[in-house]
This record gives structure tokens, sequence and C-alpha cells, in this order.
């Protein structure tokens, strides 16, 4: 088990109850709650998400990035993946939950493809 894994702080159910009900005491989180759909819920859902794809990132792709024996397909390949790892993070950070949405400016579109030869 890595480092990271052993820090990991969203963990279990109870942490992610925890959270959310730290997070449901801030009137500013609540503020975009709409009938069942609670932010706090929202967020605590991105925050375990986006936790695990950093630790992914951090703990598998990047050391396999950073060694000298791939293939140039290979490392294609893998620069693929973390672009799939990065666009699954921006979904946590602009989309799923309301709070962040000031992090895009507005009329932005997120679209485009990776860069091919």
């Amino acid at each position: 088990m890595s480092a990271l894994k052993n820090n990991q702080v969203l963990q279990t159910s109870q942490d992610l109850t925890s959270l959310a009900n730290q997070l449901a005491k801030c009137p500013q989180i609540n503020k975009y709650d709409v009938e069942n759909d609670r932010e706090a819920w929202a967020l605590t859902h991105s925050f375990a998400d986006l936790e695990s794809s950093f630790r992914r990132f951090l703990n598998d792709q990047l050391p396999k990035l950073a060694k000298d024996d791939l293939t140039p397909d290979k490392t294609y390949d893998l620069l693929l993946d973390i672009g799939e790892e990065f666009r699954h993070i921006l979904y946590h950070i602009i989309e799923q939950q309301k709070f962040y949405k000031y992090l895009i400016s507005e009329g932005a579109e997120v679209v485009g493809e990776p860069h091919r030869d």
C-alpha cells in the first residue's frame, strides 16, 4: 500500500457523512440546495472522486510517465489515459456541484480533441 493510500481522507461512508454534515452547516453551501439535491452532498461526492482521481494520477500514471522505458506509442496511450483522468477531475470541479461554477468564465466552452500529428 502506498503512502498516499495510507493517508486517504475519505475512506468510509462515515467519513463522507461527516464531511457532508460539516458542509451542510455552511449557509453559503446550502443556498444551492434544490428540493432533495443537497449541495453539501454534491460537494462531498465530488471531493471523494477528486481524491481518488488525484491519487490515481500521482500513484500510478505520473510514475509510469516518468519512467524512461515507455515506447512513444505507450507514452501517447498513457497521456490519453491521463487526459481522461483530467476530464473526470474537471467534471467534478465544474459540473457535478454548483459551488465552484465560478471557476469557469461565463460563456466559456470546454471542448476539444487531443492533439494529433
